[in-house]
C-alpha cells in the first residue's frame, strides 16, 4: 500500500501522456510537421466499399505450364533432339517423338528427367501410349498459389496507395482470396477497373505474315478491338523490366513514358538494333497498344506508348505499370458499398450505446461502493483514455465490432473494481483495522483478477491471429483493454484509495 513519490509520477505521467495522445481525435494538427496519430474509423462507421477478390488459380496454372512448355522445346533443341509434336491441356503437356532406336529414346527421357529436376517436386514426367507427359503436381501448385496471392497482395497495396485512397484494410482470406475494404469511396469502380487489370506488359515482334496466324505466333486484337495482328510468341522484352512509367504530353496527346533498368534497357537495344524496319509489337494483358515500325535502335533505356489515351487513362496505366503485374487475373466475387449517412448512423449508435453503458456503471458502482465507486470510476475513465490513446499511437482503425469490444472492456474493468471492494467489505466485516483492510483486500483480489484477465486475454489473443475483419477489430481492442484495465485496477485505483487514506486516515472504511 506504499506509493514513492517517483511511482506515483510514473502513473500520473503515464495517464498524461494517454491525455495528449488522445487530442488528435478531437483538434486539427496545428503544423503538418508534428506527429499527429488518430484512430480511423471503418468501414461500417465511415462508409465506404468493400470488395472480396479472387485469384485465378487456372490461369496462374495455365501460365506456368505455357512457360514449362517453352523451356522445354528450347531444351529439346539445344539437345538436339527433335519432336513430333507438342499439346497442352489444363493440367499436362504431352509430346510424342518420331520412331528411333531404344537408345535415343533413352537420352529424350533423360532430357526431360533433367528438366522435371530443375523443378523439384513442381513436375513429373510419365509414358503413356507412346506419349511423354509432363504433369503439374498439385501440392506444388497450391504452394504457387498462396505464394501468388501474397504477391497480388503487395501489388495490390500499391496500386490502392498510389490512387490517394485514406486507410484501406488489405488482408488474405483463404488460400485464394483477398478482402478490401476503402473507407470513405462510395463508387468503386475505378477501383475495380484497377484491380482487374492484370497489367502483364510485355514487347513482342509481329510474324512474318501480320494478318496470319502461323506456328510460333499468335493473333492478338489491337486496342480498338477492330483489327488483329500475329505476333511472335517469343517475349522480346518483359514489363516487369520497367523501372518507371508516368503520364506525359506529346505532340499535343497524352501518352505514357516508360524508363527500362539495366536488363531491360540491354534487351530493348539489342532487339531494335537487330530488327530495324520491323513492326514491334506493345502488348498489355493479351491486347495490342501499338506496334510501331522500328525506324532506328533504341538504346537510351526509354520509350513511349501513344494511343487513344486520355488524361485519367494515361494516368491509371502509368499507375498500373509502376505497381507491377499482378501473377494472375483478381475476380471481384462480392462487393458492398456503404454509404457515409449509414457509417453515421453507425457513429450515433455506438457513441450512445458506450455513453449509456459508462453512466449505468458509474450509477451502479456509486450506489453500491459510496466513495471507492467513485474511485473505480475515475478509474474507469482512465481505461478509456489509455485505449483511446493505444489506439492513436498505432493509427488503428475503429470498427462497430471495436466499439462493442470497448464497451465489454468497461464491464470487465468494473468487475475487477468490484472483486476488490467486495474483498475490502469482507474484511472490514471480520473486524480489521482499516489499513489491513485495504491491504488484504488488495492481496487477496489481485491473483483472482490476474488469472481471470490473463485467460481472457489469451483467448482474444487467438481470436485475433485466427479471426478475419471484424472479428479482428473486437479482439484487438479486448486485448488493449485487459492490459489498460490490469494498469487503472492494480495500480491507478490504488493510488487513488492511498492518497486518501493517507491524508484522512479513517477510523472506518465508507464500504
Amino acid at each position: 500500500m506504499y506509493y514513492s513519490r517517483l511511482r506515483m509520477l510514473g502513473v500520473v505521467g503515464i495517464l498524461l501522456i494517454s491525455a495528449l495522445l488522445c487530442l488528435p481525435n478531437f483538434i486539427k494538427s496545428p503544423s503538418p510537421s508534428l506527429p499527429w496519430h488518430q484512430v480511423h474509423l471503418g468501414l461500417d462507421l465511415r462508409g465506404g466499399s468493400y470488395l472480396l477478390l479472387q485469384l485465378d488459380t487456372k490461369s496462374l496454372q495455365h501460365d506456368r505450364l505455357q512457360a514449362l512448355e517453352a523451356e522445354t522445346r528450347r531444351d529439346l533443341l539445344n539437345a538436339h533432339l527433335g519432336f513430333l509434336d507438342m499439346t497442352r491441356d489444363d493440367d499436362n503437356a504431352s509430346l510424342s517423338f518420331q520412331p528411333r532406336a531404344e537408345s535415343e529414346h533413352l537420352a529424350d527421357r533423360h532430357v526431360l528427367d533433367n528438366i522435371a529436376s530443375a523443378t523439384p517436386g513442381e513436375l513429373t514426367v510419365t509414358e503413356q501410349d507412346g506419349r511423354l507427359i509432363l504433369t503439374l503436381q498439385h501440392d506444388a501448385m497450391k504452394a504457387r498459389a498462396r505464394e501468388a496471392v501474397s504477391r497480388s497482395i503487395e501489388i495490390v497495396r500499391r496500386r490502392i496507395d498510389s490512387t490517394g485512397a485514406l486507410d484501406p484494410t488489405i488482408a488474405r482470406e483463404g488460400d485464394d482470396r483477398i478482402i478490401l475494404e476503402l473507407p470513405g469511396i462510395s463508387d468503386p469502380e475505378r477501383i475495380k477497373n484497377l484491380l482487374g487489370t492484370t497489367a502483364r506488359m510485355t514487347f513482342h515482334l509481329v510474324g512474318p505474315n501480320p494478318t496470319q496466324q502461323t506456328p510460333g505466333t499468335t493473333l492478338l486484337p489491337m486496342q480498338d478491338g477492330k483489327t488483329s495482328l500475329a505476333v511472335q510468341d517469343q517475349v522480346e522484352v518483359d514489363g516487369a523490366n520497367l523501372s518507371d512509367a508516368a503520364a506525359t504530353r506529346s505532340e499535343g496527346r497524352w501518352a505514357v513514358s516508360l524508363k527500362f533498368d539495366s536488363k531491360g534497357a540491354e534487351d530493348f537495344a539489342r532487339i531494335t538494333t537487330a530488327n530495324v524496319g520491323k513492326l514491334f509489337a506493345i502488348v498489355l494483358d493479351n491486347r495490342i497498344l501499338t506496334a510501331p515500325v522500328i525506324n532506328s535502335p533504341i538504346t537510351a533505356g526509354s520509350g513511349e506508348i501513344t494511343g487513344n489515351f486520355t488524361a485519367r487513362s494515361a494516368s491509371d496505366l502509368a499507375l498500373l505499370l509502376r505497381a507491377g503485374a499482378l501473377p494472375a487475373p483478381l475476380a471481384v466475387i462480392e462487393q458492398r458499398s456503404i454509404g457515409p449517412s449509414l457509417g453515421a448512423a453507425s457513429i450515433r449508435a455506438g457513441m450512445i450505446s458506450l455513453a449509456v453503458g459508462f453512466v449505468l456503471v458509474v450509477v451502479f458502482m456509486f450506489l453500491f461502493y459510496a466513495r471507492f465507486g467513485w474511485y473505480a470510476d475515475i478509474a474507469l475513465f482512465a481505461n478509456l483514455v489509455l485505449i483511446l490513446a493505444i489506439l492513436s499511437l498505432f493509427g488503428a482503425t475503429l470498427t462497430l465490432p471495436g466499439m462493442a469490444g470497448i464497451l465489454l472492456t468497461l464491464g470487465m474493468a468494473v468487475d475487477a473494481n468490484i472483486l476488490i471492494n467486495e474483498r475490502i467489505r469482507e474484511e472490514v466485516k471480520r473486524g480489521r483495522k482499516p489499513l489491513q483492510a485495504l491491504q488484504s483486500g488488495f492481496e487477496r483480489a489481485t491473483g483472482t483478477i490476474i488469472d481471470s484477465n490473463a485467460t481472457a486475454f489469451l483467448a482474444h489473443v487467438m481470436l485475433f491471429v485466427f479471426g478475419t475483419g471484424a472479428v479482428r477489430n473486437f479482439a484487438l481492442t479486448i486485448t488493449i483493454g485487459i492490459v489498460t484495465t490490469l494498469f487503472t485496477t492494480l495500480i491507478f485505483s490504488r493510488l487513488l484509495i492511498v492518497r486518501w487514506y493517507a491524508h484522512t486516515r479513517p477510523k472506518e472504511l465508507p464500504v
